[in-house]
């Protein structure tokens, strides 16, 4: 029997390496890269310098202003120029580092409109000097090349109060996607028998005529189903006027969309893609991941079908995924942005970092959604796959070791001024080889453990280690602290005692802080496990409709595509969610003219589904209907 029962390849999950100029890097069940010497001071390379931003207390409570009804404020939204302006560096700071520039031989590319960044380009000589640093070649275990700093680099003294960080002096690849395949389709096998031509449909379907009603085989119109967003269409409300942004380090072919939305019968508006590849775009490959950048423009343009959309892809490294929020949010032309990619947050810290601190690259992002509230684009990210334990998926372990894997979150999800999107099961009937049927009856926090109890109780197999910890991201950051629009919500959780992550090939012992009243993600849910999965289209990965794919990352551009409905329907940006909806959540509560539905059941693996806000699906799932009359009148 445990023949037929084999472990996907999660190929697109997290499989994260250290961030920032670090000298250690870690990859699931690999080693150490090898130092191949310094690197070639000729070579020329492209860095980000990270500049500062002013009067951050101001500029997070003029966010909060722009989503309070009757605040002067209200959604009075600042322009690129006004941010730069207001809270920008100033024109002396700007002058003080390009002064530092001519002085080290590097030329000036871009001094961004927001005033957060200049690129710059020059030699690796040149780099190693401003920085005090050098910089060497390396191998990782899997063959592959890049070079980075065997040392600390040095911001000049001068500059210690302007710069932020130096991004780019590392090129290693450093960010995978939250897309899941499932790990045994309940089904016979994946065959899209309800999108075939001519098939006997497996489920009567009503609703939304895009929809299937097939788990592992979802559309669009399924989830409109689910989240009642059908009377919106029938209003009018189809995404028109909204622009969605996509944040991805992966480029894409656009006729996958196309494809897809023609593949399920969805009317979209034509040659609405518009491409813009930053730091000359990111790989073109499956293996890269352009098939998430794929599913990312499906699911959100296929929610919002009139929408236009501009999809910003960078290359995968720390200074591309940088530069491409930096891009998407200074343009400004998009209304919303989600992204897919992203890694532990702990991966940042001193402890998983030869004692050297990186948690400024964390701060540089920080500044960048910051300037996007402002400007009143609603942003979203995943919340990962590896349910309460994110390092997992990158690292290994499991529930039984001796030092079982800490309760870790996802960033840039964990960022408070982001909203971050975690993952539900549907409920549906399901059996796995050969065994009998069992059903889930009420939709519930997404974790794998649901697989696990079924082999054990039906076959007395313990599948555990095969299936741990995949699940909907979700915990309590214990670098964040607890933002404001969570301090009265109930459910909010601190830091959990005894968690330490204990890898002694790489020498780390890292007991995380308990106690600490951070952050809590996610923020809202909706369905994201790949057994009742959906269906994409990315040629790249293979032919035809791939189905019983999952993750977060259906999740974040879903609620893309959302938010682009809800400003039609509001005539103007949503802004920033998450004031908005725990507000709503704090006042009226769940009901059935409630904006969400209450997550009572299932489990990440620790956080389990209970009344209320639980860092396992966060406020819960949306009634998007009714999320967009109160986001009309409150």
């Amino acid at each position: 029997m445990l023949k037929k029962l084999h472990r996907t390849s999660l190929a697109t999950s997290v499989a994260l390496l250290l961030c920032g100029f670090s000298t250690l890097s870690v990859a699931a069940g690999g080693s150490a890269p090898t130092d191949l010497g310094a690197s070639n001071p000729g070579q020329t390379v492209n860095v980000t310098l990270v500049l500062g931003l002013h009067n951050q207390d101001a500029l997070e409570k003029f966010i909060y202003s722009t989503v309070t009804r009757g605040s002067p404020s209200f959604h009075r939204f600042l322009t690129t120029a006004q941010f730069a302006d207001r809270y920008g560096a100033s024109a002396g700071e700007i002058a003080g580092v390009q002064a530092f520039l001519k002085q080290q031989g590097l030329t000036q590319v871009e001094l961004l409109p927001n005033h957060l960044a200049i690129k710059v380009s020059g030699t690796i000589g040149q780099f190693n000097a401003a920085f005090h640093t050098s910089i060497h070649d390396y191998r990782a275990s899997d063959g592959s090349t890049f070079h980075q700093p065997n040392a600390t680099p040095t911001v000049p003294a001068a500059l210690a109060g302007t710069l932020v960080v130096a991004s780019g002096l590392s090129s290693e690849a450093r960010y995978h996607s939250h897309r899941v395949s499932a790990i045994l389709p309940p089904q016979p096998g994946p065959s899209a028998n309800a999108l075939a031509k001519g098939a006997a449909p497996a489920t009567t379907c009503t609703g939304n005529p895009t929809a299937t009603c097939t788990v592992g085989e979802f559309t669009v119109g399924d989830v409109a189903n689910r989240y009642n967003i059908n009377p919106l269409y029938r209003a009018g409300v189809n995404g028109r006027g909204s622009t969605i942004g996509i944040a991805t380090l992966a480029d894409f072919l656009p006729g996958d969309a196309y494809a897809y939305w023609s593949a399920i019968g969805l009317p979209v508006k034509p040659n609405r893609i518009t491409q813009v590849h930053v730091d000359g775009g990111g790989p073109l490959s499956g293996a890269a991941g352009s098939g998430e950048t794929s599913l990312d423009v499906e699911q959100s343009g296929g929610l919002a079908p009139w929408a236009d959309i501009i999809v910003y892809d960078a290359p995968n490294t720390d200074a591309g995924f940088f530069d491409v929020f930096n891009k998407a949010v200074s343009d400004n032309k998009v209304d919303s942005l989600s992204v897919s990619w992203g890694s532990p947050e702990i991966f940042y810290f001193p402890q998983l970092n030869d004692g050297v601190d990186f948690t400024d690259e964390l701060r540089a992002f920080h500044q960048v959604f910051l300037e996007a509230a402002a400007q009143g684009i609603s942003m979203f990210a995943t919340s990962g796959d590896s349910g309460a334990y994110d390092t997992v998926r990158s690292l290994g372990g499991s529930l039984t070791d001796p030092v079982p894997p800490p309760l870790t979150v996802n960033a840039p999800g964990s960022d408070p001024f982001i909203t971050s999107a975690g993952g539900t099961t549907v409920p549906f009937s399901y059996s796995f080889s050969g065994g009998p049927t069992a059903t889930l009856a009420k939709e519930g926090v997404w974790g794998w453990d649901y697989i696990a109890k079924y082999f054990q109780t039906n076959f007395g197999v313990d599948i555990t280690d095969q299936v741990f910890s995949v699940g909907g991201g979700g915990g309590v950051s214990v670098f964040w602290p607890v933002p404001r629009y969570q301090l009265f919500t109930s459910g909010i959780r601190k830091s959990e005692k005894n968690q330490t992550l204990l890898f002694p090939a790489f020498g780390i012992n890292y007991t995380l802080p308990k106690n600490y009243h951070g952050r809590n993600e996610p923020d809202v849910s909706l369905n994201a496990d790949p057994e009742t999965g959906y269906s994409l289209v990315s040629s790249l990965d293979g032919p035809g409709l791939q189905t019983f794919s999952g993750g977060t990352s259906f999740v974040a551009p879903q609620l893309n595509g959302i938010s682009a409905l809800l400003r039609q329907s509001s005539h103007g940006r949503v802004g920033f969610w998450n004031p908005q909806i725990y507000a709503l959540q704090n006042i009226f509560g769940y009901g059935p003219f409630s904006a969400f539905n209450d997550i009572r059941s299932g489990d990440n693996w620790f956080y389990a589904g209970t009344p209320g806000y639980e860092p396992g699906a966060g406020i819960g799932t949306l009634n998007v209907t009714n999320l967009a009359v109160f986001l009309s009148v409150f």
